[in-house]
């Protein structure tokens, strides 16, 4: 199992056309892909092997030097036995750009243990703030406590998931061609930019562009990540729940300031910030707390009303006040 991001020259994510063209290059070594927009792919390459007479690695750097001479771009590559375990491996590759995870349990449970617990997908700062007062602040001694523990702890469902993740297990198969489980938007400063007022108005116009996503593809999403890059090239990542799924653009905005606030930045030189929309799911199963709230229902009418005018004259058909150009 391989776990790709791919990488710019400058270290940055690739545009939409370059990504395209880095899934059809990846299809010609398995036809089983799952794209992971905007920067990442799952490769199942166990059927691949034997007709490339290569192992995953062998396979994995003939993958790297055919991205860089036919798109110019980089990848960071995990391989691993399952899309859990090839992801972390992916996280922890660099400055590697390949990082092979052996199958033996030992092994596993070697790279696993000292992890910290927001290194899985689902658990964020609260969670392991939680999971912090009982002193369990990395992934092997998660792995050590009882399935029963730890359903106290954080709940049935998310203990029995963070149970069997702590020990590397992961059913999910590589789904090719699986509906997008997240969405992503990022705004690069034309320069490095210290002034907390223009990292909140690149917020909103991140969040009104994923909401005006969402909304357009039925979608709703559970969570926000925010990912700050700073001028020495390194980054900040938050990710934090929504009170309910959705598509909102107030309410991913009202989040991502929270995600942007809980940073503490001061005088930081920011040099760009993305959101990532995750947790995904058909708009019609999202549950919407009734608020009776006037104000609200006249906002999702408005937002309803300006999602049709951008349907019929462009995305910036209709803005919020503070991203119009005098506003700058």
């Amino acid at each position: 199992m391989l776990h790709i991001r791919f990488r710019t020259a400058s270290g940055a994510a690739p545009g939409a056309d370059t990504y395209e063209q880095l899934l059809d290059l990846l299809s010609g070594f398995t036809p089983v892909v799952e794209a992971l927009p905007p920067d990442a792919a799952l490769a199942d390459v166990r059927g691949s092997l034997r007709y490339f007479g290569q192992d995953a690695a062998g396979l994995a750097l003939l993958l790297r030097v055919r991205a860089l001479a036919q798109c110019g771009a980089d990848c960071v590559i995990g391989i691993a036995a399952n899309p859990l375990l090839a992801r972390l491996a992916a996280r922890e590759a660099p400055p590697e750009p390949i990082l092979v995870l052996p199958g033996a349990p030992d092994a596993v449970a070697a790279f696993l243990d000292p992890l910290p617990p927001d290194a899985l997908y689902g658990v964020g700062p609260a969670t392991a703030k939680t999971l912090a007062t009982y002193g369990l602040v990395t992934l092997g001694r998660i792995a050590a406590t009882p399935l029963g523990t730890l359903q106290r702890i954080v709940g049935v469902s998310a203990g029995r998931r963070l149970y069997a993740q702590a020990r590397g297990v992961d059913p999910t198969p590589v789904t090719p061609n699986a509906p997008a489980r997240a969405l992503a938007a990022e705004h690069r400063f034309g320069r490095d930019e210290l002034d907390p007022a223009r990292h909140r108005r690149a917020l909103l116009a991140l969040c009104e562009d994923l909401g005006t996503r969402l909304r357009a593809g039925h979608q709703a999403a559970g969570a926000l990540t925010l990912t700050v890059h700073y001028a020495d090239r390194s980054s900040t990542v938050r990710t934090r729940a929504l009170p309910e799924p959705t598509g909102h653009s107030p309410a991913l905005t009202a989040l991502a300031y929270r995600l942007l606030a809980s940073l503490g930045l001061q005088r930081a030189r920011v040099r760009a910030v993305a959101l990532r929309a995750e947790g995904l799911i058909p708009a019609e199963l999202a549950s919407r707390q009734l608020a009776f709230d006037p104000a609200d229902d006249r906002a999702r009418r408005i937002e309803a009303v300006a999602d049709r005018a951008r349907a019929k004259f462009g995305p910036k058909a209709v803005r919020p006040a503070t991203l119009s150009d005098s506003a700058a």
